[in-house]
């Protein structure tokens, strides 16, 4: 189960229409311009300065945003991702989610020397340890064990950190 909180929504219309309540709209629209410059920025450093600096999240040394992810516009200082990861081409980590008669948030961890492929999205709440693969197009909807491969639409664990381990070890002995 993902670690999120619950709101319940009081108002007219379903959660997204109550929008505001929960989160300023010049919040949103700076994150929005910040994000929108970052996704465009071929330099890795000042993608990590415009997300630490403007956005609150907390990136590691020498970690990879590539061209077009698009991390959370309105919490994206629930993100953590640690040292050396790579976040794939045009994926998404979102720290909320909007529902008809409530809205959720939760913190996004990704640990170090993290791999996330192309186009994957990353739900709120979830953690990714240290060391795992998400192949590319993953829904990531639960937690990945440290040194695991996963994948698929909802994620799920090809490999343990053991298997992974093992398999290393056979191909060397041929």
């Amino acid at each position: 189960m993902r670690k999120t909180e619950r709101f319940r929504v009081k108002g007219e219309g379903n959660s997204l229409w109550n929008l505001y309540k929960s989160v300023s709209i010049f919040k949103v629209m700076k994150n929005f311009v910040v994000i929108q410059i970052a996704r465009y920025t071929p330099s890795f450093k000042v993608k990590n300065w415009l997300y630490r600096t403007f956005l609150r999240m907390e990136v590691g040394q020498r970690t990879a945003f590539a061209l077009m992810v698009f991390p959370d516009v309105m919490f994206p200082e629930r993100i953590q991702v640690g040292r050396n990861s790579v976040i794939g081409f045009n994926s998404t980590i979102l720290a909320h989610e909007y529902l008809i008669d409530e809205y959720r948030i939760g913190n996004v961890v990704i640990g170090d020397e993290v791999m996330i492929g192309a186009n994957s999205t990353i739900l709120p709440g979830v953690t990714i340890g240290d060391g795992a693969v998400v192949s590319a197009a993953s829904l990531v909807n639960r937690d990945i064990p440290a040194g695991a491969f996963a994948g698929g639409n909802p994620v799920r664990i090809i490999y343990t950190a053991d298997q992974v381990a093992e398999r290393n070890e056979n191909k060397l002995k041929v």
